[in-house]
């Protein structure tokens, strides 16, 4: 059983509030194990207005909301019952389990918010195996070298043409081996 991004309907304008109450079921249903984290797909747009720039949020998908979860009975069943939660995207009804994102697919949201699929703080540490799944060096394999949240950046000990080299790499462009 792993973890995998799903994408939950809502009633419309109720994204927060489904958040929030997912949250909170998890947490007094003790399935922090199986439920990890809920998010509102956004950007951040700079709007201008009379002279005045503002930053505003934008839903990316309006009335949806990702869940990153083990797919179990009670997991399922938690989301599904969530006040505001009409279904999940990729499931025929019928008590049916619905079908994960795809990892591409969650990496370009995520991406867009500024985040990644892996949990940098508690999923990767340094010397964490890794193997390098997009960009220049994809393919290559190494050892975390630096971790730096405040950038959102990894450093990576690659070996390149014999020669020990270190390259900086997104945390989505990785994936533990």
């Amino acid at each position: 059983m792993e973890k995998l991004w799903y994408v939950v309907t809502t009633y419309s304008g109720h994204e927060e509030s489904v958040k929030e109450k997912l949250e909170m079921r998890t947490e007094s249903m003790g399935m922090q194990d199986h439920i990890f984290r809920v998010i509102i797909p956004e950007t951040t747009e700079i709007e201008i207005k009379d002279g005045v720039k503002k930053e505003k949020k934008k839903k990316m998908f309006p009335s949806y909301v990702l869940v990153e979860m083990i797919m179990s009975d009670e997991a399922w069943y938690i989301v599904r019952n969530t006040p505001g939660v009409t279904g999940f995207i990729g499931s025929s009804g019928k008590g049916a389990k619905p079908t994960p994102l795809l990892p591409q697919e969650i990496d370009h949201i995520l991406v867009q918010m500024g985040m990644s699929r892996m949990d940098i703080e508690s999923e990767l540490a340094v010397n964490d195996p890794i193997v390098i799944v997009d960009g220049p060096f994809k393919g290559m394999e190494g050892t975390i070298n630096a971790i730096d949240l405040e950038n959102n950046r990894i450093t990576v000990m690659i070996d390149l043409f014999g020669q020990e080299t270190s390259v900086e790499v997104e945390p989505f462009q990785v994936n533990k081996k």
